[in-house]
């Protein structure tokens, strides 16, 4: 040990480094804004295209689902009446040599039961388009039945002649819900893209946002530091600095944390501490 102790900046030292970090902020300012307007310019017609072509995909599948609904909604319609005109058929005899496994099948409560898990249950993919399958089977297995008992009842000629209805609605319906889901499918990378780009715009946006907000306050920070300098520690700014500086230290709080206590006790509608 030389008796000389080695000591800190002293407070002018560190105003001085101070002001000279906030006059490179404020050089720099005008450049970092430059480049983030240009960045920003730079991807607005990106996200532009992006949003475009993403709102073209989910339009096409809104209409597909309209024409899809609109069809299943006229065929669940005819399904009622199909199923009120089997009853008076059982009721009337008509049915009694029916095939027995059409008896087990009974298909009107097989296609109810798919559309309402079509309509009701968030499906994936995969299971609506299996669902269709199984629909689309029902329909076709029990097409050559209907042929041969059209004219065994005088009910009997409504009857298939609504059903044949239904399964054409049917399976309109079902090749319309397989476009949909084949444009979702392809609609869902251009989904990803423009979440990205948007992310990457709210990015550069907050980034430019900052900047402006700090260049609007270099000026007066600038100010306020040579202020400092000019005048040193004996009174106005500096001499503010230096009485906060040795409250901190003391283990009390500075002025301006006072003042943020003070605020939030009057938010808080001055309950207890």
């Amino acid at each position: 040990m030389t008796g000389v102790e080695s000591v800190g900046p002293t407070p002018m030292e560190m105003a001085k480094s101070l002001l000279s970090r906030r006059i490179m902020l404020k050089d720099a300012l005008p450049g970092i804004i430059r480049n983030l307007q240009a960045e920003e310019e730079s991807i607005l017609p990106k996200l532009k295209r992006s949003i475009d072509r993403h709102q073209k995909s989910n339009n096409a599948v809104s209409e597909l689902k309209l024409k899809r609904d609109a069809l299943q909604k006229e065929a669940a319609l005819i399904l009622k009446d199909v199923k009120s005109l089997r009853t008076k058929i059982d009721e009337s005899g008509g049915m009694i040599r029916l095939d027995p496994n059409w008896a087990k099948e009974k298909l009107e409560e097989k296609l109810i039961d798919i559309e309402t898990r079509i309509e009701t249950q968030a499906l994936d993919h995969k299971a609506e388009r299996k669902l269709i399958s199984i629909r689309s089977a029902l329909l076709k297995e029990n097409e050559q039945w209907l042929q041969s008992r059209r004219d065994s009842n005088p009910l009997m000629v409504e009857y298939v002649s609504k059903r044949r209805e239904m399964s054409r609605l049917f399976k309109d319906a079902d090749k319309i819900h397989s476009r949909m889901i084949d444009l979702v499918e392809k609609g869902q990378p251009l989904h990803e893209k423009r979440q990205e780009l948007e992310r990457e715009h709210t990015e550069i946006r907050k980034q430019l946002d900052r900047a402006m907000e700090l260049d609007s306050q270099s000026e007066a920070s600038v100010a306020y530091w040579e202020n400092v300098v000019k005048t040193g520690f004996e009174k106005g700014s500096g001499a503010d600095l230096l009485r906060n500086s040795m409250i901190v230290r003391s283990g009390g709080l500075a002025s301006f944390a006072k003042k943020s206590r003070k605020s939030g006790a009057r938010k808080g509608g001055g309950e207890d501490e």
